[in-house]
């Protein structure tokens, strides 16, 4: 174990070394090659097609829509339908992606039926995800919605169930699964340099989805109950209740305890913008701080063991502490592929090349993230501890 920790430490350093070496380029130190030195001729770079499966497009109200755009404009996606009935925003976004006319449908059920996606990805109000399913689960296609997987523990059951009957993948997309910090927490968690995991804290939001410019079309649903299951809490309590139960190993929580406040009343009236978890294991705790009330947008994560601290301040920057060797900063390596990105992994799992049943995606884990979430709700409105 000492030895272990010792090799891991010289690793991070070594790693720390390495970046600082690499930052001293040219650019980085303002020496630049003499002006008579011959230039390169680069030839322009093809981009890299990032999965070969038909996609289809189900909403475009979710601010989140944009990163499956502008790779479908860049070349590095096939889109071969969308269905939205909002005509106004479907002319808003077809102008700015240069998106054709036969790719857009009113309903997601002609669409699927006429362009026979292989996949459809879900970028409607979260209670809309069971609709999707709905439709896709008896033709057989897949579907991966934004997180979380559904607005209330109720849909996530049905979901669940229409995935199971007919065989279909289930997923879940979150941001913080692509941050090479976060992945590098548990690779070391794993290799028990931590010591077991006791505590897990994960921060997430921001300054509010109105103060930060989300769009009308994305606010509308986000701020309303109903459309998005809670505010805050669900919004970004979801992360934590994602990172915790893969940390965790798939473990449920044995008990849950919430509150929840309403800092800005007349901006958002109808939901709570902030809301604290308290998660029990048997062996751990884990406290998950959502809000739209940051003074900055954050998504950070901090695990303590009994051996050992780490904290993810971003997606790559990492702080370690183990036993007593110095504290280090670096920067967490790259993901390899598919891991990488949403579509890789998507393509990965749907073809069957990754299992994908525990990881973060997972129909799994987020039925758990589900739970953890409904008690959350039961625990604010009954005011007391719910037992798992």
């Amino acid at each position: 174990m000492k030895f272990a920790k010792t090799v891991l430490c010289f690793t991070i350093a070594a790693v720390t070394f390495v970046t600082a070496v690499m930052a001293q380029s040219p650019k980085a130190t303002g020496i630049m090659p003499p002006a008579n030195a011959k230039a390169m001729v680069l030839a322009p770079l093809k981009p890299v097609l990032l999965s070969t499966m038909k996609l289809g497009i189900a909403g475009l109200s979710h601010d989140h829509v944009h990163l499956i755009l502008s790779d479908y404009r860049d070349g590095k996606v096939n889109i071969v339908g969308i269905a939205e009935a909002n005509k106004t925003l479907r002319a808003r976004l077809q102008q700015q992606y240069n998106i054709p006319d036969s790719l857009f449908f009113d309903d997601l059920k002609t669409m699927a039926t006429t362009k026979k996606p292989d996949v459809v990805l879900g970028y409607n109000p979260v209670a809309k995800h069971i609709d999707v399913v709905e439709v896709c689960a008896p033709l057989g296609i897949s579907v991966m919605v934004e997180k979380p997987l559904a607005a209330t523990l109720a849909q996530a059951k049905r979901m669940e169930f229409l995935a199971l009957k007919y065989y279909i993948k289930l997923l879940t997309n979150y941001e913080t699964t692509w941050y090479p910090s976060y992945r590098r927490i548990r690779d070391v968690a794993r290799k028990d340099s931590l010591g077991q995991i006791r505590k897990m804290v994960a921060h997430d939001g921001h300054e509010g989805p109105k103060e930060i410019n989300c769009s009308k079309d994305f606010t509308d649903w986000l701020t309303d109950p109903d459309q998005n299951g809670a505010g805050a809490l669900n919004d970004f309590g979801c992360y934590g209740a994602n990172l915790f139960t893969w940390l965790m190993n798939g473990q449920r929580p044995v008990a849950v305890t919430a509150i929840a406040r309403h800092y800005k009343p007349q901006t958002y009236p109808k939901v709570e913008d902030d809301a604290t978890i308290i998660v029990e294991y048997p062996t751990a705790t884990g406290i998950i701080e959502a809000s739209w009330n940051w003074p900055y947008s954050i998504k950070d994560l901090e695990v303590f063991g009994d051996e050992g601290y780490m904290h993810a301040f971003d997606k790559d920057n990492l702080l370690t502490h183990i036993d007593k060797f110095p504290t280090v900063t670096s920067v967490a390596p790259p993901l390899a592929a598919p891991n990488d990105n949403p579509i890789t992994y998507l393509e990965s799992v749907v073809k069957n090349r990754m299992l994908g049943i525990s990881d973060r995606s997972s129909l799994r884990n987020n039925m758990i993230v589900m739970q953890i979430l409904d008690a959350a709700k039961r625990s604010i409105a009954e005011g007391k501890r719910i037992v798992l």
